[in-house]
């Protein structure tokens, strides 16, 4: 039987920069981060989309991904950095954001980095249904998906304390922490489908956990 995610209620507070934080995983990383007392740092080009939040904890740096300078200074005093940024199916901002995160962090002084790619890279591969390992990653999202191949190997060389996150498809709805975890590449009885609220929970326990550091981990129900 696959192992469950055993949740855990207290956290050790921290200072944490989100990357993507205005897309669908990366403002449930923000919420819940928030109600957890952490102090954040949102990195995004668009700081409207956040000013409903209004937290006191929270810190909105307005800049742009591609722009090396602004993620560096963004990054410097945080204890980690969660990364969920996507791009679509463009092909291009997932690997090259994270290459510019991988040198900001070296240069700030920060190791903690946890990434959120998908379900079907390396092993995991032999988790995907027929639907989505020809149709939706082999022509539907094969830019996307070749660009979460070259984060993966960006991270995987980047010499940092980092978790990669393998998501199923997103769902809406609320925190389960009812998931599969750490599965090889031969489980098959998936519903290929977790609720982004749930992989915002997951990577958040990151900071506090080194059972997958550097290394990649599935999650799916």
């Amino acid at each position: 039987m696959c192992p469950t995610l055993k949740h855990k209620l207290n956290f050790m507070l921290m200072k944490l920069i989100v990357f993507g934080a205005t897309g669908s995983v990366g403002l449930q990383i923000v919420k819940q981060a928030l109600q957890r007392g952490h102090s954040v740092t949102a990195f995004t080009r668009t700081p409207e989309k956040l000013s409903s939040l209004g937290h006191s904890g929270l810190k909105i740096f307005k800049g742009d991904i591609f722009d090396s300078i602004a993620v560096e200074k963004a990054t410097r005093q945080q204890d980690s950095v969660l990364c969920a940024i996507g791009d679509g199916n463009k092909g291009t901002v997932r690997a090259e954001g994270t290459r510019n995160i991988i040198s900001a962090m070296k240069s700030a002084g920060v190791t903690r980095l946890i990434c959120q790619t998908t379900l079907g890279l390396g092993e995991s591969r032999g988790n995907l249904n027929f639907l989505w390992k020809y149709i939706m990653f082999g022509f539907l999202l094969k830019k996307a998906f070749h660009d979460h191949e070259l984060q993966e190997k960006h991270l995987s060389n980047s010499g940092l304390d980092y978790t990669i996150v393998r998501p199923s498809a997103f769902t809406d709805g609320n925190i389960t922490r009812n998931y599969n975890i750490g599965f090889d590449g031969n489980l098959k009885s998936l519903d290929l489908k977790i609720a982004r609220a749930d992989v915002a929970d997951f990577m958040l326990q990151q900071m506090e956990s080194n059972e997958y550091l550097r290394k990649a981990v599935s999650i799916s129900n």
